[in-house]
C-alpha cells in the first residue's frame, strides 16, 4: 500500500505516460472507443479497489491539493485556442443549432432525473451535473463540475462509464449518418448553400515548435494565474449549492482564457500538451478516491444516459424540420457536445473535409460553455 504522497503522485504519472505512449503510439483501435483520460481512471480506480492506494490524511491532502492547483490552470490553457472572433464567424444558423443541441441534452438530464431520481443516490444529482458538462463540453469539463460539486466518487465512476459507452455508441451513429444525410435534408427541406461560406474556412495560426522558453511561460504562466484566481474566488461571495469559491474561481480563468484565445498570444505552443498532461493527472487523483467494489447502481446511470439521448435526437429533428437544417451542422454540434475536440473535427471530416473547421469551433465553444451548462443542470437537478 503507497501512503507516501510523493510516490502516489510519481505512481499517477508513470501511469499516464504509459497510457499516453500506447494511445499515440501503438495505434491500437481500441483507443479510438475508449480515450486515455478514461483508460486512465479506469485503471487508477481498480489500484485504488485492490488497496494500492491508502486514504491517509498525507496523501488524500497532497492529492487534492495538487487537483485544487492545476484545475483552473488546466481550464485557462486549454481556452487559449478558443478565439471568439472565427466562432461568430459561424452565423447565426450554425450557433443556433449548437445552441439548441445543448440545450436539448439539459432538457434530456431534467426529464431523465424525473423519471430516475427516486431509485438514484441522493447526490446523484451532483454526479449527472458532471456528466452533463462532460456532454455539452468535454472531459475537461467535467472534471470541473465533479471538483466544484464534490460528488461522491462511486457515482462520479458510473458517470464516467456511461460517458464511454455512449460516447463510443454514439460515434458510430454520427459517423452513420453521413449515409443517410441527402435523404435527410430532402425531409427537412434543408438549404445547404449557407455552408458554402465555411467551406473554405481555414486555420491560419501559425504555432511555432514547442521549445524551453514556450514550456517555462506555459507552466509558469498558467499556474500564477490558477493561484490568483483561487485567492480571488475565496473573497466572491458564495451563492446556493453551485456558486462557491471554486466556481468563481473557474469562471475568472475561464474568462480570462477566452480573452487570450483572442490575442497571439493563444497560439503559445506546448499550451494543448501541458493541459493534458495536467487533465491525466487531476483524472488520476479523482479516481484513486474510488472503489469498483460496488457497482450495483451502475445499470441506472446508463438507463438514465440513454433517456437523455432519446430526449436529445427528439428535439434536435424537431428542431431540423422547423427550421429546415441540413444534417451535417446537427451531427458536427450533436459529436461536438457528447464528444468534443477530439471527434467534432473527424465527423465534421466525414461529411466535408473543407468543413472540418466548424466541427473545431463548436468543441471549442462547449470547451468554455460545457462547465456552466453542467453546473446550470447540476443546480435545476438540485431543486427537482
Amino acid at each position: 500500500m503507497i501512503t507516501d504522497g510523493f510516490l502516489f503522485l510519481g505512481v499517477l504519472l508513470a501511469l499516464a505516460a504509459v497510457i499516453v505512449y500506447c494511445e499515440k503510439r501503438s495505434r491500437l483501435a481500441f483507443f479510438r472507443y475508449v480515450p486515455g483520460f478514461v483508460l486512465m481512471y479506469i485503471i487508477t480506480a481498480l489500484l485504488n479497489t485492490v488497496g494500492v492506494f491508502s486514504q491517509d490524511d498525507e496523501v488524500v491532502d497532497l492529492g487534492a491539493g495538487v487537483q485544487d492547483a492545476l484545475l483552473p490552470a488546466m481550464i485557462l490553457l486549454l481556452l487559449f485556442q478558443c478565439d471568439i472572433r472565427k466562432i461568430i464567424k459561424l452565423g447565426p444558423k450554425l450557433l443556433l443549432t449548437y445552441v439548441v443541441t445543448a440545450f436539448s441534452i439539459f432538457l434530456g438530464f431534467v426529464v431523465s432525473f424525473l423519471i430516475l431520481h427516486a431509485v438514484l443516490d441522493p447526490e446523484a444529482w451532483k454526479a449527472l451535473g458532471a456528466l452533463a458538462a462532460s456532454w455539452t463540453g468535454g472531459s475537461a469539463n467535467m472534471v470541473a463540475v465533479q471538483s466544484i460539486l464534490h460528488a461522491p466518487q462511486d457515482v462520479f465512476g458510473y458517470v464516467l462509464i456511461v460517458d464511454t459507452i455512449i460516447y463510443s455508441l454514439w460515434l458510430l451513429v454520427m459517423f452513420g449518418s453521413v449515409s443517410v444525410s441527402d435523404k435527410f435534408n430532402k425531409w427537412t427541406k434543408a438549404d445547404t448553400r449557407y455552408l458554402d461560406v465555411h467551406a473554405n474556412d481555414e486555420e491560419t495560426a501559425d504555432q511555432k515548435p514547442i521549445d524551453l522558453t514556450s514550456l517555462i511561460c506555459v507552466i509558469g504562466f498558467s499556474i500564477f494565474i490558477s493561484a490568483a484566481a483561487s485567492g480571488i474566488g475565496g473573497l466572491l461571495p458564495e451563492i446556493g449549492v453551485v456558486i462557491t469559491s471554486s466556481t468563481w474561481t473557474i469562471l475568472i480563468v475561464s474568462v480570462l482564457g477566452l480573452v487570450i484565445g483572442s490575442t497571439k498570444l493563444g497560439n503559445v505552443a506546448g499550451s494543448s500538451e501541458v493541459a493534458m498532461v495536467m487533465l491525466y493527472m487531476i483524472i488520476g487523483i479523482i479516481a484513486s478516491q474510488s472503489d469498483f467494489a460496488s457497482l450495483g447502481q451502475a445499470p441506472l446511470y446508463l438507463v438514465a444516459g440513454v433517456i437523455v439521448m432519446i430526449v436529445h435526437v427528439a428535439v434536435v429533428v424537431l428542431y431540423a424540420k422547423l427550421t429546415r437544417t441540413e444534417l451535417f451542422s446537427l451531427a458536427v454540434a450533436s459529436t461536438a457536445n457528447i464528444g468534443g475536440i477530439a471527434s467534432a473535427p473527424v465527423v465534421a471530416s466525414a461529411f466535408n473535409r473543407q468543413l472540418v473547421p466548424v466541427g473545431v469551433l463548436f468543441a471549442l465553444i462547449g470547451a468554455f460553455a460545457g462547465t456552466f451548462f453542467g453546473l446550470m443542470t447540476a443546480q435545476v437537478l438540485s431543486l427537482l
